[in-house]
């Protein structure tokens, strides 16, 4: 039974939650077996230890980017009809919403994806501040917060098509893609390899993180070229669907299923096997008011930020880098810096927040 046949039997929407749970799980695993965390490599990078965290989101970056890149080259892959290179873009809300998303995750503890991740594996924390996130995210869209984003998103602009893609616009096309990628991957093996920390699953999991993000972006286009109907397509991202998620609790009609739908049970349910095969499940709560008041403010932040920068740390940082889209990528250098911004900030605080507040047992561990 080909594809064509299986999209006419079970309809569009079924087939797309099958295979975002499918891939969400397998992020969600891989995520969580290598600790992947944009906060963290942030950090490291801002302190100049390059690192273990450092070298699992470059392994995973780098092999989005290499991944996607071949596919594309390969005509395996046509990113055209993507929402971050096809519509009208936003510069300064990419910057700002980067910056604020960034200041946010330090806060937080961990990016949106990594917050999904450790709700997965019983951080209560982690659960109220992606719960927070989802409704900022939500309100920015369509909600109170809504006219602002747009007041925002309209002071620097930029139009659709070529004038979108840092590879048009600098006319290295895929192969100088595929070039950067490769740079990008042997540093990430470089790291890798200094880290003293190394182990199996930093190499194993980071590249799988990246090749769930390449495949998300396949998937969804192989969906569209056999589809009767009009089909996005589309690569990971954790705002959008947060919000959905939102809506579809709490109002009818529900949104209809798609990707989205099966997404974030799938990533729940790939870091679940993941902390129970790795004995990671622990259940975790704040220990003082301060915790719960940065952990509320720091998802604010991000729900709000990522709807201005078109997407949060894996959906514009990852999945928007990956096909070299320039808003995603001013929105990732936001992010890079206000989480070292914030970072520097909360550092040069005295100390209010014992260590047993953080995500994870050494406070600079996620």
């Amino acid at each position: 039974m080909n594809l064509a046949t299986i999209l006419e039997r079970y309809g569009d929407g079924a087939v797309l939650a099958v295979g975002g749970a499918v891939i969400g799980a397998l992020f969600g695993f891989f995520a969580q077996r290598s600790r992947f965390c944009l906060r963290a490599a942030v950090i490291e990078f801002w302190h100049r230890t390059f690192g273990e965290k450092l070298s699992v989101w470059l392994l995973a970056f780098a092999t989005a980017v290499v991944t996607v890149q071949v596919l594309l080259l390969t005509q395996s892959l046509d990113i055209s009809t993507a929402r971050q290179i096809a519509i009208r873009g936003s510069l300064s809300g990419a910057l700002i919403g980067g910056l604020l998303f960034g200041a946010g995750m330090i806060m937080t503890r961990g990016c949106a994806s990594r917050l999904l991740v450790l709700s997965a594996n019983g951080n209560l924390r982690a659960l109220l501040a992606g719960l927070i996130f989802a409704v900022t995210a939500q309100a920015s869209l369509s909600g109170v917060l809504a006219p602002l984003r747009a007041t925002i998103s309209s002071w620097w602009t930029v139009d659709g098509g070529p004038s979108r893609d840092l590879l048009a616009i600098t006319g290295v096309g895929p192969w100088g893609g595929l070039t950067a990628g490769l740079i990008w991957l042997g540093a990430a093996f470089y790291f890798s390899w200094r880290s003293p920390k190394r182990n199996v699953w930093m190499w194993v999991g980071g590249i799988g993180t990246g090749l769930a993000v390449a495949a998300a972006w396949w998937f969804s286009y192989v969906v569209s070229s056999h589809s009767f109907q009009d089909v996005q397509v589309q690569g990971l991202t954790f705002s959008g669907p947060s919000a959905e998620w939102l809506m579809r609790v709490l109002s009818s009609p529900a949104p209809a299923i798609g990707f989205n739908f099966g997404l974030l049970p799938g990533v729940f349910a790939g870091s679940f096997i993941g902390a129970w095969l790795g004995r990671d499940l622990k259940l975790e709560g704040f220990k003082d008011g301060y915790s719960m008041t940065r952990y509320i403010a720091g998802a604010i932040l991000m729900g709000f930020g990522s709807m201005l920068a078109g997407g949060c740390a894996v959906g514009a940082g990852m999945t928007g880098g990956a096909i070299f889209a320039l808003t995603a990528w001013m929105s990732l250098l936001g992010m890079w810096g206000g989480a070292g911004l914030m970072d520097r900030l909360l550092d040069n605080r005295p100390a209010r927040e014992p260590a047993s507040a953080s995500l994870q047992p050494v406070a600079r561990a996620t």
